[in-house]
């Protein structure tokens, strides 16, 4: 990729020409291009390297501890993948990516990661800046008002799992496991979930609830 399309990239952004094109010399950049469907991350693997998505859509999923559930959602070019995880108590990637369309990656290793965070200030600023949001708001989640209603309480759920509060998600999760989850019955649950079917703002199958637009709810 040349290096003047980095600037399109998180963390490049606000990068004049001149320093874009002397980091693109001073660190390794390796782009690698994947084909749909395949898996590109692990969940557990190391995070010993940023990776950017430069082109294309992929599947990034979490599982529960015990893997009695997993939370989907579609993430669009351009991204960073999990980027708070190389620092830390553990730095291992958390969630699996899976491409959707054939993808472009930008892969930087942690060490040239550090080297650029070091010699320019505003691909600092803004490593600090995805960083520290995504830490403010999960910091805030427990001091929200939480809902009263099925609906609400579904929404909130499909949100306190997803890096992006919009977009389309899947839930892969049984009723039962639900209800228990946002402290409801399954009978509830079920009537709810049936409504908004009705509606349009989801699709169920089994063990399994699409929704197209999280911001709809």
């Amino acid at each position: 990729m040349p290096f003047r399309n980095l600037s399109e990239l998180p963390l490049f952004q606000g990068m004049s020409i001149n320093h874009l094109h002397e980091a693109s010399m001073q660190v390794n950049i390796s782009t690698v291009t994947v084909p749909e469907h395949k898996t590109v991350l692990h969940s557990g693997d190391p995070a010993d390297m940023l990776l950017f998505l430069a082109q294309g859509s992929v599947i990034s999923t979490c599982f529960s501890d015990d893997d009695g559930y997993a939370v989907s959602e579609a993430m669009i070019a351009p991204e960073v993948l999990q980027p708070e995880c190389i620092f830390g108590m553990t730095q291992h990637f958390t969630r699996s990516y899976v491409t959707r369309t054939p993808c472009t990656f930008i892969r930087i290793s942690k060490p040239h990661i550090l080297k650029l965070a070091g010699n320019y200030e505003i691909f600092r600023i803004n490593l600090l800046n995805i960083t520290c949001t995504r830490a403010q708001r999960l910091g805030r989640a427990p001091w929200l008002t939480q809902p009263t209603d099925i609906k609400a309480k579904i929404a909130q759920f499909a949100q306190e799992h997803c890096v992006c509060p919009t977009g389309e998600k899947t839930l892969h999760i049984k009723m039962q496991r639900l209800a228990d989850e946002i402290g409801e019955s399954r009978l509830n649950v079920s009537k709810t979930l049936r409504l908004l079917q009705q509606e349009g703002l989801i699709g169920l199958k089994r063990e399994v609830i699409h929704i197209p637009a999280l911001e709809n709810l």
